[in-house]
């Protein structure tokens, strides 16, 4: 392997990963064949995400951790719902049986859904208390608090693995989520279909939010989540982009936002969320009502630069350039989401390509 393809590697594992397991699933086995597969073609890092039944990311977490070697291993929990012993214990544990390869997202989830499962909303004043507790925990303290999470008289972690804490990443997409990251983690993961002027926007409030903290505003980690379709046939293309898009522009709010970071109108929304498809969801989410090949036919009321801007669509080496322009707005780190694995070879020795180019 000559130099620059080496070097072209080296960027490839440092800067990007994937989802495994990403959308509905029946068999979470599969999970562990692709990140085996992600290890395998260069790629950095796993993603996990918590759906409740069959993508639990503490067991499914453990499991890749010793299946794989190297890939950072990360797993998604919605922050408030697990007691604060038992999230600094997933934490403590994953660190010694991965080897210090993992980290820890905090998603705050739509708080319709939360109070269908009777949980509190996981508001900025909550998560904040609760990222100081594991992180007391994670150093030796013996933690005493009462406050907004409740109550808790005494909390240690006995038998405490003595290496480096997991980072925490935070999901955000607005200006004050945004702010939250560079004040209290160690990274953040933008949403699909933001796009590289977004990129650009959002990673400014990061830093500029750290700094006024007093952090170091390069210390948190600006990683970007992306929709890739490489070498797709059309029809798996537009579920794999459109049916993914679809799930996101539809929830009331939430579509908003997305259009909003990216200084979009939001008469499409309306026209999407008119459609016969959505119409009479009566407030369930099309992600739970329905499969992304179902969804095709609502995606197409999108507008078509929505998606050629926000995802990654096309050859391999046309995604690889799309997704080098993130980069060049201020990504540290891609998390390619929607194909799997082993649908990503050629894109991964394309990356290679471009990023043995890219200067330095």
């Amino acid at each position: 392997m000559s130099d620059t393809e080496e070097a072209g590697a080296a960027e490839l594992f440092d800067k990007f990963g994937t989802y495994i397991l990403p959308g509905r699933v029946s068999d979470p086995k599969r999970g562990l064949e692709e990140a085996r597969e992600a290890e395998r073609i260069g790629l950095g890092a796993v993603w996990i995400s918590e759906r409740y039944a069959v993508k639990e990311p503490a067991v499914l977490s453990g499991a890749v951790s010793q299946l794989t070697d190297k890939v950072r291993i990360v797993g998604t929990m919605y922050a408030t719902m697990r007691h604060p012993i038992v999230t600094a214990s997933v934490g403590n544990l994953m660190q010694a049986l991965s080897g210090d390869r993992f980290r820890i997202m905090f998603a705050r989830a739509v708080p319709s859904y939360l109070a269908e499962l009777g949980s509190p909303n996981i508001t900025f004043p909550r998560l904040a208390d609760y990222i100081s507790i594991i992180r007391r925990l994670w150093a030796g303290e013996t933690v005493e608090y009462e406050g907004i999470l409740g109550k808790f008289p005494s909390l240690k972690l006995t038998d405490r693995y003595d290496g480096p804490p997991p980072p925490i990443i935070f999901t955000a997409m607005g200006p004050k989520a945004l702010a939250f990251a560079g004040e209290h983690c160690d990274g953040v993961l933008l949403h699909p279909f933001v796009t590289a002027q977004g990129v650009a926007n959002s990673a400014r409030i990061v830093r500029e939010a750290a700094e006024k903290a007093g952090r170091d505003p390069r210390s948190v980690r600006i990683c970007h989540n992306i929709i890739v379709a490489p070498d797709l046939p059309k029809d798996e293309e537009e579920a794999v982009v459109g049916g993914r898009a679809v799930t996101y522009f539809q929830l009331p709010g939430f579509g908003e936002m997305i259009a909003d970071v990216n200084g979009w109108d939001h008469s499409p929304l309306h026209a999407l969320r008119a459609h016969p498809t959505l119409a009479n969801l009566g407030g369930q989410t099309a992600d739970q009502a329905f499969t992304r090949d179902q969804l095709v036919e609502a995606s197409r009321t999108l507008p078509p630069d929505w998606i050629a801007d926000g995802a990654a669509v096309g050859s391999a080496a046309q995604c690889a350039d799309q997704l080098m322009s993130f980069l060049n707005a201020g990504a540290d780190e891609i998390l390619l989401h929607g194909s799997s694995p082993k649908a990503m070879g050629p894109l991964t020795a394309e990356l290679r390509r471009a990023l043995a180019a890219r200067p330095a």
